[in-house]
């Protein structure tokens, strides 16, 4: 009983497994950094292709003649989109890794 009672074999120590939790936990916090630099990178993007929808358009008008002259008839119409102020002129981007101490804005 007193063999049974001393044999380790196959024990996974409790500091063994801190170390892998650890180990873990920071490959997961890196992992989910570089997802959220991909996702708003992504984001960004399709804000961009949203704001370069030309939305100008031009319908041409009609006129019905008769023999004695104009029977009906109606003005075309346009618009012509130019650039707004929140049209593609915002970049967002992930900051660069600061190795060590407070971030610097430039």
């Amino acid at each position: 009983m007193k063999n049974l009672w001393n044999d380790e074999n196959g024990v996974i120590l409790s500091a063994e497994l801190v170390l892998i939790g650890t180990i873990l936990v920071l490959g997961m916090i890196v992992g989910l950094v570089e997802l959220q630099c991909a996702v708003v990178g992504e984001l960004s993007d399709l804000g961009d292709a949203i704001g370069n929808l030309d939305q100008s358009y031009c319908v041409p008008g009609m006129t019905s003649f008769k023999s004695t002259g104009i029977k009906a008839q109606t003005s075309g119409a346009k618009y012509n989109d130019s650039p707004d102020e929140g049209d593609c002129n915002l970049i967002v981007v992930c900051d660069q890794a600061v190795a060590q101490g407070e971030k610097s804005f430039q």
